[in-house]
């Protein structure tokens, strides 16, 4: 049990009905979840309002409620705290209950529209392989040095985060890598957390369903660097016009990356093939696994940071020669048919062109190249027919099909995609809705040195239908149906 005055230390606090020396035993935003002696957060959320179920939390065993309004029936024994903003009370609450345990390690958040997970994931591989005890959290998995556990979310939700530091506290962590989304700054999911660094990649259209504008957008991302105390260091992409920005009113020591502009850290591609990356890293030259101008930046930013954090140059220059791709990032297999098939995540304009543009640098021509692309249901609608425009220039053939069409419909979200091709593309594309199939299909069209892109889904092995999850993996599918045609 804990002091719940002792939770509150920090939480900007505007009224207290009843007593704040009471023990409590755990913090809920859910009601469902709430057991005796609990404290439940009332957090106004997308989809309800935790403030209807204050109620329903104290007649399952709530002894705190931490509100932003008081409800108008007050019950007797239960301690009522109103501030004015819950999720930020949540965010603070949770590190005060685990004991603030972001101080205990050097925590280091990433954040931009594109490159978020590789850098954070390749982090986490570099310092491993230079044998500390290492933790990540990202989109992909959750990392307590070597125990892994699945991510549900980019950013997961405070409780979480500060339940996963705990447990690297616990194993002697002394280095976390973290992605940092939009929504988890804007949601105050971060607030609380004693960050040692921040990075920042790159922004492009991305999640306008949620900020509406990209000045919102651009604007959230700024606030996580705003936060960072003195002590920190704020690493931005020189070569993007809004890093100069996500800089303005951040305390901490400012270092910038480019390839193109001048930097604290600067990087040149000298050799760009499937084979890798011949890379100039501030007058270093050194060989990397990783293909294309987007990994240039990855591997520049990763670079930068470990100089930043202390380690030896020669042995980090040593460690990204040996580093993987990660799952779903540029992810390549050749087939016996000598048909190279690539996963990507791109599911964004940018990234997408990105990978098109860097596939296009490497090959000789000769080669088709077949793009299967889809756009995700319930989210931005103004991207897809950008990405339907970018797949249909920049490829050979380009096969509109699904992605996760959640709640909308698969063909309508094809119909969008197609309205970004221009007159001389059209027929370069088809339109296949069944995902599975569209994959197929490119494997049919393949012919001996061809190259086919799948890109939007990358590391997921589901596809997101009508709000059930089944089972599907780009990978896999590609590498059966290479191998099922002798190609």
């Amino acid at each position: 049990m804990t002091k719940l005055k002792d939770i509150l230390y920090k939480v900007a606090i505007d009224a207290v009905v009843g007593d704040t020396t009471i023990s409590m035993n755990k913090i809920e935003f859910d009601s469902r979840r709430v057991e005796l002696d609990d404290l439940f957060v009332a957090v106004r959320g997308t989809v309800s309002d935790g403030h209807n179920f204050i109620q329903k939390s104290i007649d399952q065993g709530a002894v705190v409620v931490v509100c932003e309004e008081l409800p108008k029936i007050k019950v007797d024994g239960v301690t009522y705290v109103v501030v004015e903003d819950t999720q930020s009370a949540l965010a603070i609450m949770a590190s005060n209950y685990y004991e603030n345990p972001s101080r205990n390690l050097k925590l280091v958040g990433v954040t931009g529209t594109n490159g978020k997970t590789t850098i954070a994931t390749l982090l986490y591989q570099l310092f491993k392989k230079a044998g500390f005890k290492v933790g990540l959290l990202s989109t992909v998995k959750v990392l307590v040095d070597t125990k892994e556990y699945n991510a549900t979310h980019t950013t997961p939700d405070s409780l979480t985060i500060n339940h996963y530091l705990k447990e690297m506290n616990k194993v002697g962590v002394e280095y976390c890598f973290m992605e940092v989304s939009s929504h988890g700054i804007h949601q105050k999911r971060t607030e609380g957390l004693e960050f040692s660094g921040g990075i920042f990649t790159n922004l492009s259209h991305d999640h306008l369903d949620y900020h509406k504008t990209f000045t919102e957008y651009r604007d959230v991302k700024k606030v996580f660097f705003d936060g960072l105390p003195p002590n920190a260091f704020a690493l931005i992409n020189r070569d993007d016009k809004n890093g100069a920005f996500m800089l303005q009113n951040t305390r901490a020591k400012q270092y910038g990356y480019a390839l193109k502009s001048y930097a604290d850290f600067r990087g040149q591609i000298l050799e760009n093939s499937l084979g890798g990356l011949l890379l100039k890293l501030n007058d270093h030259e050194v060989w990397v696994k990783l293909i294309g101008s987007f990994n240039a930046y990855n591997l520049l930013a990763i670079f930068a940071t470990a100089e930043l954090l202390g380690l030896e140059t020669l042995e980090t220059l040593r460690l990204l020669s040996d580093l993987k791709s990660v799952s779903g990032r540029f992810q390549y297999l050749i087939s016996e048919g000598k048909i190279t098939a690539i996963v990507d995540y791109a599911h964004t304009p940018d990234a997408l062109k990105n990978v098109l543009e860097t596939i296009n640098d490497i090959r000789t021509n000769n080669e088709t190249l077949i793009t299967v692309v889809g756009c995700g249901g319930d989210r931005d609608k103004m991207k897809r027919p950008v990405m339907g425009n970018i797949a249909a220039k920049l490829s050979n053939k380009a096969i509109f099909t699904s992605d996760n069409p959640r709640t909308e419909s698969p063909n309508q979200i094809i119909e969008d995609i197609e309205k970004g091709v221009e007159p001389q593309d059209y027929k370069k594309t088809l339109s296949i809705t069944d995902r599975k199939q569209a994959i197929k299909t490119a494997c049919q069209l393949a012919t001996k040195d061809d190259i086919i892109l799948i890109a939007g889904k990358g590391h997921e092995t589901y596809q997101e239908i009508n709000a059930e999850r089944i089972d599907f993996d780009d990978f896999k599918i590609v590498q059966e149906e290479l191998k099922k045609l002798n190609k």
